[in-house]
């Protein structure tokens, strides 16, 4: 596995992907069809690369890179980025996006993402990299053009400056529409350094493959031990601290990752930089959506 540049001109944490709106539903019960549920609704800020900049920003400088729409929705949430201290590197057209999140009463949710502008993205300016060090990537990126092409372009870009590459596989529901195979070539032509997944995006893609021989992955599996498997095979488990009254588990994995990462540019070893996610996800937990308290 490779490291962080020692360089010391990089030194920020980049992210890129997505910068929507959530509209967070909790209810509690049974959902009753075609008829009223009570519930309560807020708005946050949302979209995985933007919640992993944001939450990494208290602890290392963070950039965030993405496209919104070119309306008051995406200023709002530019300044929202800006002023947690994320230098925000945002292309502007189209509309903003929206993510409707439904969270049952376990804290579980269900998402109806409408990426918008999100998917827009097109080519990223290379000097968008200077003075980063880590470059992660949400596998949202991949679910639509231009973003897609436009974030391979990027990641393409940064590993051959000499920036490390991060990705996570977002979620069961991506990877099945694109395609595991398909996915598996993916991460052969990216090769990244660091892998993040749940444990269910874990069993369907295998990890074992070769495509992952020569990287670190980190299994995510909720109040479960996460498993830590450096490049070579060597895996270790790390527990999971209980954690009461969990209301909402959006943002958590976002959450473990902006821990993870800023960690491991601080220089911890793979083991202090899970324990290290661990502890932001548990702030995320309950609040809605990926709002530490």
């Amino acid at each position: 596995m490779s490291h962080p540049a020692t360089d010391s001109t990089r030194q920020v944490l980049g992210v890129v992907g997505d910068l929507v709106e959530d509209i967070v539903v909790w209810f509690e019960g049974e959902h009753r069809y075609a008829t009223d549920n009570a519930s309560r609704i807020t708005r946050s800020r949302g979209g995985s690369a933007a919640n992993v900049a944001m939450l990494a920003a208290g602890m290392v400088p963070s950039r965030f890179i993405g496209c919104v729409g070119e309306d008051a929705a995406g200023a709002a949430l530019v300044a929202e980025l800006e002023q947690h201290g994320v230098d925000v590197r945002a292309q502007r057209h189209g509309r903003t996006g929206t993510i409707v999140v439904l969270v049952d009463s376990t804290g579980e949710r269900t998402m109806f993402p409408d990426r918008a502008a999100a998917a827009d993205l097109t080519d990223v300016p290379l000097e968008w990299l200077d003075s980063l060090a880590v470059l992660h990537a949400p596998s949202y990126c991949f679910s639509a053009e231009p973003a897609a092409s436009a974030t391979l372009a990027l990641l393409h870009a940064a590993t051959a400056a000499g920036v490390e590459v991060s990705l996570d596989a977002s979620s069961t529901g991506m990877l099945a529409q694109f395609g595991v195979d398909r996915y598996l070539d993916l991460v052969e032509a990216v090769r990244p350094s660091i892998f993040f997944a749940n444990a269910r995006e874990a069993e369907m893609l295998d990890l074992g493959r070769p495509q992952f021989t020569k990287t670190l992955t980190i299994i995510k599996d909720g109040a479960q031990p996460a498993i830590v498997r450096q490049a070579g095979g060597i895996a270790q488990s790390i527990s999971v601290p209980p954690v009461e009254g969990v209301k909402d588990s959006t943002g958590a994995g976002d959450a473990f990752a902006a821990g993870f990462l800023a960690a491991h540019l601080r220089g911890s070893g793979p083991v202090e930089a899970a324990v290290a996610g661990h502890a932001v996800a548990r702030t995320v937990l309950r609040s809605p959506g990926a709002t530490p308290i």
